[in-house]
């Protein structure tokens, strides 16, 4: 992942990390705790009152529980507040949190963690083993109902002694730990819905439903304290309140700019770039006519420029991808997919001619109102497909319809959005478009796709579960599950004065190394 920081948009300075994956056999590692680049946290009452506003540009989900939300804006904020037994880093490893260290037997069956003595949940309650379990067992389904993370279904029993928890699991899986960084959770609390509880630098303070989340600093947390007493996350939806909120001082950050809007911040504020590490696309309703035609879905690859959106909405900022896998991910990452299709508009007329399409057809594109990036993208598709006698509308829905219509109701011909992986595994990205996934929003039913995601499953070695995610990104690509795009470049602002935003290769804001400087 590349990281371009500059002031204004005229000075950049390029920073690189690596996306690492867990090595094999055994490993014991820990975390250390301490200063952050010698700087303790400040006490409340010094300058700035040691808090800022960061603006977001929709509400959470209407439950806060780590286990259940699906939007990767609630994921990308409570980042914050939730830890699991292991935890990323920004340069893509895997370190203890709850957990002190982690072994990983050889044949990688078998996992076994010892708990730190120190973690307290933000309820000042200890984080004891069987909240540990309770976490695990809860997501794993089987406390009743469906499972929550479908991977652990492979384990075959765990087992806790004093504070130490063994994993075993029925085949071996190297992706297995990047599933611990579920969130550890009380097992005796009720209402992660509206007041959640975990045990991350940050802890919940309060809710306001489209108006804002208050998260204040952990004073008992584990590890190295986060330096801010207090962030306000702001909602804002409208583009020209999001630009008047910064220029006026009432938000200190936000996220996912455009690059007009980062052209127009004056002095007052840095223009960091990282990557969404998303994977932005056209999403087809793969059930619904026409898109229940590959040939339909091809002549769509074939009319859309990926680089001339990116060129013509983002000023070239953003890595142009060709399946489900973005660049970040590294060794999973296809770049040979990239151009599969190229634009080819005679071509892309031929195959709507062959579907029964000789001259076009009508479609709709659901866009959430709130994203300015994703309605930037559908406009220049809408002209793109005017040239192969495609009419495409552009449908802007509010963020919860969205949700509930499109994602969960599948009622869509198509929608332009970003999806983002819930951990650093391949799986994340492509288990979602086997058939019988709950979240498959786009109906992809493909009976060799499934296939290789069952040797996947039953494949315990690192190389042959890579070659094999491959062959799966290539089956999205050439049945043109979707229009692929980008993966896109994130403009964040920062006011000056404020350091320590760092970047991740999932879709997360860490607010915990944010600091002023002056």
């Amino acid at each position: 992942m590349k990281k371009r920081i500059f002031a204004s948009l005229l000075l950049a300075v390029l920073l690189s990390a690596v996306l690492c994956g867990c090595g094999g056999g055994s490993t014991g590692q820990t975390a250390g705790d301490g200063q952050k680049d010698g700087v303790t946290a400040p006490d409340a009452g010094e300058p700035h009152a040691n808090e800022i506003t960061v603006g977001i540009a929709q509400d959470l989900d209407d439950s806060l529980d780590p286990h259940i939300a699906v939007a990767a804006g609630t994921k990308e904020i409570m980042f914050n507040v939730f830890e699991g037994l292991v935890k990323p880093t920004p340069e893509g490893d895997l370190i203890p949190a709850v957990a002190e260290s982690y072994e990983i037997s050889e044949d990688q069956t078998t996992y076994t963690f010892t708990l730190r003595e120190d973690v307290r949940f933000h309820n000042g309650d200890p984080v004891e083993m069987r909240d540990v379990v309770y976490s695990i067992e809860r997501c794993a389904g089987t406390l009743g109902g469906e499972p929550l993370v479908p991977a652990l279904s492979a384990v075959q029993s765990m087992n806790a002694d004093g504070d130490t928890l063994t994993i075993t699991l029925e085949q071996p899986n190297s992706e297995f730990l990047s599933y611990l960084t579920l969130a550890i959770l009380p097992e005796d609390y009720g209402q992660q819905d509206t007041t959640p509880v975990g045990t991350g630098p940050f802890q919940f303070v309060s809710r306001a439903a489209q108006d804002n989340i208050i998260l204040e600093r952990f004073a008992d947390y584990w590890g190295e304290p986060a330096y801010l007493d207090r962030v306000t996350f702001k909602i804002i939806e409208n583009a020209d309140s999001i630009m008047m909120s910064l220029q006026s001082g009432a938000v200190d950050l936000f996220a996912h700019l455009t690059t007009t809007q980062a052209a127009q911040l004056g002095d007052s504020f840095n223009i960091v770039e990282s990557t969404m590490n998303l994977v932005q696309a056209l999403y087809l309703n793969n059930a619904e006519a026409p898109f229940d035609d590959v040939r339909v879905r091809q002549a769509l690859c074939c009319a859309v420029d990926k680089q001339g959106i990116i060129d013509l909405a983002f000023d070239g900022y953003g890595s142009p991808i060709g399946s489900s896998m973005y660049p970040a991910f590294g060794k999973y990452f296809d770049d040979s997919l990239t151009n599969y299709y190229t634009r080819d508009i005679e071509k892309a007329k031929s195959l709507l001619a062959d579907a029964g399409y000789p001259d076009g057809f009508s479609m709709t594109i659901t866009v959430p109102s709130n994203y300015q990036p994703h309605i930037d993208t559908a406009q220049v598709i809408v002209e793109h497909l005017k040239e192969i006698g495609v009419h495409a509308e552009i449908q802007l829905v509010e963020w919860g319809s969205w949700v509930e219509d499109t994602y969960i109701g599948r009622r869509f011909q198509s929608t332009v959005v970003g999806v983002d992986a819930s951990n650093m595994t391949a799986r994340a990205l492509l288990e979602r478009f086997t058939s019988d996934y709950e979240n498959n929003f786009i109906n992809y039913n493909n009976a060799e796709y499934d296939a290789l995601f069952q040797q996947v499953l039953a494949s315990g070695s690192d190389e042959e579960q890579t070659a094999l995610y491959k062959q799966m990104e290539a089956n999205l690509t050439e049945n043109a599950a979707n229009v692929y795009i980008q993966s896109p470049a994130d403009l964040i602002a920062v006011r000056k004065g404020l350091e320590g935003l760092r970047s991740y290769p999932i879709y997360v804001l860490d607010l915990s190394g944010v600091r002023y400087t002056a």
